[in-house]
């Protein structure tokens, strides 16, 4: 493991569910607004809502005419200078008339979203927090939802007249219903998260767990539905004066004067143009913010990049691949082919679209049928560059410069099919999370043969035969139950398996292991490790696996590249990296784990590293270790490029490496402040 590495926290009693001091409404204001802000649609949306809002509200300043004033020379006329879109069978002005009752309708239509959403998510809440609050609401709420609304709006104008606050009121209690049903299996899904499981042990009660742990991952939800019902809303609240039910004459609305213009859509068709389109622009322009703020943040954006992004990622990588020129494989007329299984990254390097690199100049060899351990802390780069050599990097994020030759081909300039040709039958994934591979909906034999008759071509019948092969083959004794077994019915140890089955499916020549054994106990993680050793032996496969472990370089890597800071620092033989490191960062690393030491040399404190991997934005030009390093100088603030290291065929980033080797320096602890001391006097071990 890499222990002492992370600086502690400032306050050691901090709850693990503690929310930050501006508070969860805070933080979806800053993240609502910059999402509503870079969507054009959201900034025309929320301009074309703002401004009829505020041509209603000042409608008696600036409008030419009253809504009842009459022009009888102007009756059912077109846009003139007087009348700019027109006047109506009376002679009033549309233009008038459409602004004034703007407020109204709008203001209507929002009693409809409070009162919709508002019952809707209250309900929800207390049905995820309750089984017996659930059971209770759920019946409720369907029996709401097998009324005929229609029928009993009707009624409620019947009973109290045509009161608009009062009927949108009652249409958004019926409305709730639905919006219940939405929200319920998201709240209960996050019910169920660890944290809330940490709230609970702090002991915040219900209703705090519900506002502040639950209710704002309800967000993007609650927005996207608050923009439907908001819609439907000033539709309905339109039908409803069409036939008649709307505000009294001679009180202009909407879908009254849409009534209106109905009545001469033959010998005046313009009159249903302005109002027409004045709805329609409205309701569009509310689903048009829903859909800016309803967008999920890029963190949980798919690792597979649109269509647009690979078009754009196609021509950025084939002009790198102009300009580095080709692979340095075999001269054209040659008979020398490029080795079988083989991987060379040469210069890599990856960053957000026109932003900030993620990694850069990353270089390292993978002969066939050895395993090569990407080694670090976490936010060095590790599970960027494994992303890499599969095209699989988040949205947003692209190869920006270098090789990944793959058997001579360069994947970094590759299009997205001729990776797909690649991906599963040539280089396969594991992840960290093994349910990340596994579909919840589907048994595992049904993933397995799916993934066997899709890769190599075979029969239903036959391809049952190689899953139940490959499950025995990665240690799973009753493999015919597993076929039979959903993913959530085995356990972690058992999931990774399958997992590993499920990438050998192709029969990969290259296996990318991201932290295959991070999620496991101890015991399983030496099967695995086991597993992959003798796959590795049996199969001739070579695996590239990311790791914080050094015991897990050390037994199962023949190779090491140990990364830092977006860069590769050191690589080598693993032999040689753990018995004679020449990058500080390495010899860090070693101080800091204990299994690096034996019982007689253990020291009496182990070493640590102060500080913590700097942010992509924050690298400075010249080493990026040397804030955190013992043994900087001044000659540390230049660039440093990979050297040969002088340790057979290694290679290390520092401009000190072989002073360091020569005078046998070692990474010290350091002391403990005083304050942080633990004192324990004699009588409190009585």
């Amino acid at each position: 493991m890499i222990p002492n590495v992370a600086p502690a926290p400032a306050d050691s009693t901090a709850k693990p569910a503690a929310v930050p001091a501006s508070g969860p409404g805070a933080v979806f204001s800053k993240v609502s607004a910059h999402r509503l802000f870079s969507s054009p649609g959201g900034v025309a949306g929320m301009i074309w809502l703002a401004a009829l809002v505020v041509a209603s509200l000042t409608a008696p300043w600036w409008l030419p005419f009253k809504t009842e004033d009459q022009d009888f020379t102007a009756v059912l006329s077109g846009p003139t200078a007087a009348h700019w879109l027109g006047a109506d069978e009376l002679g009033r002005d549309i233009l008038s008339r459409i602004f004034a009752s703007a407020a109204g309708t709008l203001g209507t239509s929002f009693i409809t979203v409070l009162v919709g959403i508002g019952l809707g998510t209250i309900l929800a809440l207390a049905a995820a927090a309750s089984v017996r609050a659930e059971g209770i609401i759920s019946r409720s709420t369907e029996i709401m939802m097998s009324l005929p609304s229609t029928v009993i709006i009707l009624a409620v104008i019947g009973a109290v007249g045509t009161n608009i606050p009062f009927i949108m009121a009652v249409l958004g209690v019926f409305m709730s219903a639905g919006v219940y049903r939405v929200i319920l299996g998201q709240a209960k899904s996050l019910q169920s998260q660890l944290y809330v499981d940490a709230a609970k042990v702090d002991g915040v009660s219900t209703l705090g767990i519900s506002l502040r742990h639950v209710l704002p991952g309800l967000t993007n939800t609650i927005v996207v539905q608050s923009a439907l019902i908001f819609a439907v809303g000033m539709l309905i609240q339109a039908g409803l004066a069409f036939i008649g039910f709307g505000p009294p004459i001679p009180q202009p609305s909407w879908g009254g004067m849409i009534q209106g213009a109905s009545q001469h859509v033959y010998d005046a068709p313009w009159l249903m143009v302005p109002t027409g389109a004045v709805l329609a622009l409205t309701v569009l322009a509310a689903n048009a913010i829903g859909n800016a703020l309803g967008k999920a943040p890029n963190a949980a954006a798919s690792h597979l990049p649109s269509a647009a992004a690979r078009r754009q990622r196609a021509r950025a990588v084939a002009a790198a691949g102009a300009v580095v020129g080709a692979a340095p494989v075999a001269a054209e007329g040659s008979d020398t082919a490029p080795a079988t299984g083989r991987l060379s990254v040469r210069g890599l390097c990856a960053g957000v679209d026109g932003g900030t690199p993620l990694v850069t100049d990353v270089s390292f060899d993978v002969e066939q049928g050895t395993v090569l351990g990407l080694v670090g802390e976490s936010g060095c780069g590790k599970t960027m560059t494994a992303l890499s050599l599969l095209g699989l990097l988040p949205s947003g994020v692209s190869v920006t410069d270098g090789q990944i030759l793959w058997n001579g081909k360069n994947l970094a300039a590759a299009t997205e099919r001729d990776l797909a040709g690649i991906r599963g039958r040539e280089i396969a994934l594991i992840s960290q999370e093994p349910m990340r591979a596994l579909d919840p909906m589907f048994t595992v034999g049904y993933q397995l043969t799916a993934a066997i008759r899709r890769l190599r071509k075979m029969g239903k019948a036959e391809a049952r035969k190689e899953a139940l092969s490959l499950l025995e083959k990665v240690g799973i004794v009753d493999a015919e139950r597993i076929l039979k077994t959903y993913p959530h019915q085995i356990s972690g140890g058992m999931a990774q398996r399958v997992a590993i089955a499920l990438a050998l499916s192709g029969r990969p020549r290259l296996l990318v292991a991201d932290e295959p054994t991070t999620a496991l106990d101890v015991t399983v993680q030496a099967e695995i490790l086991s597993l992959l050793r003798s796959l590795v032996k049996d199969t001739g496969m070579s695996v590239v696996i990311v790791t914080h472990d050094l015991g897990v370089v050390a037994d199962i890597c023949d190779n090491v590249a140990v990364m830092y800071a977006g860069q590769v620092v050191e690589n080598g033989r693993t032999a040689s990296i753990l018995d004679n490191p020449r990058h500080p960062y390495t010899l860090a690393l070693l101080a800091a784990d204990p299994h690096a030491n034996s019982a007689a040399d253990m020291p009496e404190r182990l070493a640590t590293i102060s500080g913590q991997v700097p942010q992509p934005k924050d690298w400075p030009a010249g080493c990026r270790f040397a804030a955190r390093c013992q043994f900087a100088g001044s000659a540390c603030a230049a660039p440093v490029p990979l050297l040969a290291s002088g340790s057979e065929e290694g290679l290390v980033r520092c401009v000190k490496a072989d002073e360091l080797a020569v005078e046998g320096l070692e990474w010290l602890a350091t002391e403990v402040p005083t304050h942080r001391v633990l004192k324990i006097v004699e009588k409190d071990l009585a």
